[in-house]
């Protein structure tokens, strides 16, 4: 794409995003953001940065007590691989619900309420006497954690203007990646002191939900919308989210049974992903003709430079979530090391990615250009996941801590990038509803990154383990999972064997990764370089003092004009 032709569309789509803006409705004011950043600013993104810690923690410390768990629960069926499940179930179900109710109700009430489910299904997993209790608990968590996640981004956009936004997202990323890094050890921790150490697991959320409720109680002061509860009650998409909430968690069934519960080809299988992903297509062409409130507004997937931002967010999905799954399973096959090991041997990957969210955020700020962080993070993804193909169950150290930082590099600049683009060409009344479409977006793909490198790893280990060796195991579930602990105990040369067929079968998960990541790069190019707002919407805006008094001064000054 030539120089040339990037300055008409930006033109074009600049025009566009005027165009929106002009059409905004008196009742939601577009002002200058203060240059100041106030007391009750910094609470209120302590607040954020609590809600989101608090989160982060509990989706990333969970998988390594995972066998504990399952242990101490009595399961014999195979359902611990629901507890993951339902929680990305139903937080990926609910996000855009949660960005219309916020719409309708403000944000801080959401909040709070997300908060309050997460506390909830907190309490009952700590409290859980079987796998049936875990996985309901599991899933009311998973409905506050999705709406912790999606309120966060919009309570970002909705104190800070776009163009100022980078530094602050990458302060939020830089907590979560806190979390990733001390989220496996407690959980691992926890796991190694027994039967019901677990517990704590969950109950120690309850006093940090506790911390955060009150934060957001306390400091969240933002404008609400007015009018009655029925009113407001009007302006929520029921059919469209209700649609995608049934859509969604069809197809997400049938992604978590496919070669595991059950044969791929299996109605079991087949029918949950054909109907799921029927009901998406058909909540696509119902949101073209909802004429107010729609979950999707058509301008936010109307223009070549939000729709980019979606498919470059999908991709991203797939790829960040299939290394942060699968290189701690390479490290426990081929290298031998414990859970708790793999996940120290991650560290260089979890401790470079969000620093570098922070960079590429910040980079947008100061540069006021969001392509080029785009691009290089794209070409970072690539070169990265092409050096991890290459590793070897006898590769030395300095090549798999260097090759995952490669990566990490790459997948954290994407984290924040694809942000920009998605909101530069909207208004800023629109925030809410792209940015619940761009959480759901990441959610649902990673949950397809998941299902696609699971699928690999099943197929390509059939045809290169031993054929005794995959014999003794039964059939329906996850060979990876169910030959790993038994590595260890096997004699050579079998053993040499076994780890040689996991290294060449998961290069083939970072080959079709290096494809995906491609495709990322391409869909970038088609994004144009909108000039970035500098305003908030002060419908949901920070009711703060300075601003209540700047705005009577200046009535005042009119009035003595007049």
């Amino acid at each position: 794409m030539s120089s040339m032709d990037d300055h008409d569309s930006a033109d074009h789509d600049s025009a566009d995003a005027q165009t929106l803006a002009s059409r905004v409705s008196p009742s939601a004011p577009i002002q200058d953001a203060p240059r100041g950043k106030s007391r009750a600013f910094y609470m209120s993104f302590l607040a954020i940065m609590v809600a989101t810690l608090l989160s982060a923690l509990d989706l990333t410390a969970v998988g390594t007590a995972l066998p504990t768990i399952a242990n101490a629960l009595n399961d014999t069926k195979g359902d611990y691989i629901w507890v993951g499940s339902a929680y990305a179930l139903s937080s990926t179900a609910f996000i855009p619900l949660s960005g219309s109710l916020a719409d309708a109700f403000g944000r801080r009430p959401i909040v709070l309420i997300c908060i309050a489910f997460f506390a909830v299904g907190s309490a009952l997993a700590g409290a859980a006497q079987n796998m049936s209790m875990m996985i309901a608990a599991r899933a009311i968590q998973g409905v506050g954690g999705g709406g912790i996640i999606n309120l966060t981004e919009i309570l970002v956009a909705d104190l800070v203007p776009l163009a100022e936004r980078g530094l602050y997202q990458g302060l939020v990323g830089l907590v979560w990646s806190f979390a990733s890094c001390i989220g496996p050890p407690i959980g691992g921790a926890l796991a190694n002191k027994g039967l019901k150490a677990w517990r704590w697991l969950f109950y120690l959320n309850l006093p940090l939900t506790g911390i955060a409720f009150v934060l957001v109680l306390r400091f969240l002061s933002v404008h609400q919308p007015e009018g009655s509860i029925r009113s407001k009650l009007a302006r929520v998409d029921w059919i469209g989210n209700a649609i995608v909430v049934v859509g969604a968690g069809l197809a997400i069934i049938g992604m978590t049974w496919g070669g595991i519960r059950y044969p791929w080809k299996s109605a079991e299988v087949l029918a949950p992903l054909i109907i799921g992903f029927a009901l998406l297509g058909v909540f696509a062409v119902y949101e073209t003709k909802v004429p107010n409130w729609p979950t999707i507004p058509s301008d936010v997937v109307g223009n070549r430079t939000s729709l980019s931002a979606l498919l470059t967010t999908a991709a991203h999905g797939i790829v960040s979530i299939s290394i942060i799954y699968y290189l701690p399973v390479f490290f426990q096959a081929c290298f031998g090391a414990s859970p708790i090991r793999s996940a120290v041997d991650f560290l260089p990957g979890a401790l470079i990615t969000a620093p570098f969210a922070f960079v590429g955020g910040a980079v947008v700020t100061i540069t006021q250009k969001y392509r080029p962080v785009n691009f290089f993070g794209w070409i970072m993804t690539i070169v990265g996941f092409g050096l991890i193909s290459t590793l070897r169950e006898d590769s030395v150290v300095g090549k798999w801590v260097g090759y995952q930082v490669v990566a990490a590099i790459g997948t954290g600049l994407l984290y924040s990038g694809p942000a920009f683009p998605l909101l530069a060409p909207l208004p800023p009344n629109r925030a809410a509803s792209a940015l619940a479409l761009f959480t759901f977006t990441r959610a649902f793909f990673q949950a397809w990154g998941i299902t696609i490198s699971s699928a690999i790893l099943q197929n390509m280990l059939e045809k290169k383990l031993p054929a005794d060796f995959v014999a003794q195991f039964p059939p329906g579930f996850e060979i990876a999972y169910a030959a790993i602990p038994a590595i260890k105990q096997l004699p050579q040369p079998l053993k040499q064997q076994v780890q040689a067929a996991f290294a060449d079968s998961m290069a083939v998960i970072w080959q079709v990764m290096i494809g995906i990541a491609g495709l990322g790069l391409l869909m970038s190019f088609i994004m144009a370089e909108v000039p970035m707002g500098t305003t908030v919407d002060e419908t949901y805006a920070l009711k703060e003092k300075e601003r209540v008094l700047d705005a009577e001064k200046a009535a005042n000054a009119m009035t003595k004009l007049d």
